[in-house]
């Protein structure tokens, strides 16, 4: 599954791209913090069952947080913005899109997928398929998988459902196998494909030059005094 190391590198290309002129090291942490929140849940799978890639692992979670942050953010009394002003707000937004689309996208498409609409619907969905143009057959799409039901003709739609969270466990350093083993061998990934080792090596990349090729947030202003 993608590491953690991984998914820090993906964001780091959210953060550079969405920051905009009020990045710098501080807010890069804070996004980092907000990527790495949906990890809480591995320690939750010592008590209940399938709690990773579940509790915190769903966009029902994040869909909560950015109403909460629309809301907060945009009332007369904001905290955020009175302590943080504009800076803050854009942290913060930033954050839950590299929370949402760095991390939990991105576990969607491997293992299991993630348990999407905990705990509306208890079921793991996995982005998996392919999608093409054919000279023959046109556009073809296998990432939902769409057919009739030749005896009732109802029409069925799959998007990748893989049952609840009772039937699996998803492997983790805390938790690295369902069953109760002494000497568990408990591996923390860094990059287990190469696909994955590019991200995090472009994502780094990506803060670097950013880092040489443009001043921190403010230092334009104080360079103008």
């Amino acid at each position: 599954m993608p590491s953690s190391i991984v998914h820090i590198g993906f964001g780091f290309l959210v953060a550079v791209g969405l920051l905009g002129a009020y990045y710098d090291g501080r807010a890069l942490l804070a996004v980092v913090a907000f990527l790495l929140v949906p990890e809480a849940d591995t320690l939750m799978g010592l008590f209940m069952a399938g709690a990773h890639r579940t509790v915190l692992h769903n966009v029902v979670f994040a869909a909560v947080v950015a109403g909460v942050l629309y809301w907060e953010t945009t009332r007369a009394d904001s905290r955020i913005r009175g302590r943080f002003g504009d800076y803050g707000v854009r942290v913060a937004w930033v954050g839950l899109f590299a929370h949402t689309f760095a991390h939990l996208a991105l576990d969607w498409a491997h293992l299991d997928g993630i348990n999407a609409l905990w705990p509306l619907h208890d079921q793991f969905f996995r982005l998996e398929g392919e999608a093409y143009l054919s000279t023959t057959d046109g556009f073809i799409q296998t990432f939902v998988d769409v057919a009739r039901d030749a005896e009732t003709g109802e029409r069925r739609v799959d998007p990748g459902g893989r049952g609840g969270r009772a039937e699996h466990h998803i492997a983790n350093p805390v938790q690295p196998s369902p069953e109760t083993d002494p000497d568990p061998d408990r591996r923390f990934p860094i990059a287990v494909h190469g696909w994955q080792l590019y991200l995090v090596l472009v994502g780094v990349f990506t803060v670097v030059a950013r880092r040489l090729q443009t001043p921190r947030y403010g230092q334009e202003a104080e360079d103008d005094v």
